[in-house]
């Protein structure tokens, strides 16, 4: 048989926020090498569309409106996919949102919840119950799944006006390395995806903005703004038997601005 270490075929991933951006580059990547797909997202409409798109692939496609935030909504999601898929094998905790405040002191409570709320319960929601249904397969004989959470750059270089969101993506790196070294018994392995500087509607307003991206892209080694596609690659490897060995580590895509 010929090495195959990227194939995904009979394998199950979910990707919250899954239809559009980084999420949807993710979801393309791995239908392509073979996987069958559930997204989430809270807009019926982006859903839909996703869900078309991914299913040209020629994968087994399941869109789901799901309110991360919503403890109950991420319980009955993961309890409906893993019904109608089978299994899960692998979730990739995506969906997160972004307020730019004027400035720290100005920064509302509410503001500061919502942002908690999907950024960070949202992630441990999904994870939970991932974990869940991972745990309750490997003690069935059938260990193994691959956990993965998106934070930022943020997360260690700080984000002005946006400490709310930069505080939520440094705890998902933390709770990433604590899920990996709990449930490595159960075959299960957990690492972050941290992006740098990418093209998102999330981003929307610094790429229109003349004056930062003269500021910002030529920091970036690569001289670009990131694609969603550029992290298709890492999503099948992560969701793949390659990644094995790999566990509790934070993965940096970002051009290599970080290191510049």
């Amino acid at each position: 048989m010929a090495y195959a270490p990227f194939n995904l075929s009979g394998k199950v991933a979910l990707v919250t926020g899954g239809n559009r951006g980084i999420g949807l580059g993710m979801a393309k990547a791995m239908a392509q090498a073979g996987a069958d797909i559930v997204i989430w997202g809270s807009n019926p409409e982006r859903n839909l569309a996703a869900e078309q798109t991914l299913t040209t692939l020629g994968v087994r496609v399941k869109a789901q409106t799901v309110d991360v935030s919503d403890e109950a909504q991420v319980r009955e999601g993961m309890e409906e996919a893993v019904a109608a898929m089978g299994r899960v094998d692998s979730v990739f905790a995506n969906a997160g949102i972004g307020y730019g405040s004027p400035s720290f002191v100005d920064m509302s409570t509410e503001v500061y919840r919502k942002v908690l709320a999907v950024n960070l319960d949202g992630v441990f929601f999904t994870l939970r119950e991932a974990c869940r249904h991972m745990v309750e397969r490997a003690k069935a004989g059938d260990p193994g799944g691959s956990l993965v959470g998106v934070a930022s750059l943020a997360a260690i270089e700080g984000a002005a006006r946006n400490e709310a969101y930069a505080a939520t993506k440094g705890a998902v790196i933390s709770m990433i390395k604590s899920v990996a070294v709990e449930h490595a018994r159960y075959g299960v392995r957990a690492n972050a995806i941290l992006p740098g500087w990418i093209a998102t509607d999330m981003t929307a307003g610094a790429q229109a903005n003349s004056a930062f991206a003269e500021k910002v892209i030529p920091r970036v080694p690569a001289r670009r703004w990131g694609e969603p596609e550029d992290f298709g690659g890492m999503a099948v490897y992560l969701a793949s038997d390659a990644s094995s060995y790999q566990s509790g580590t934070t993965l940096v895509i970002d051009g290599g601005y970080s290191i510049f």
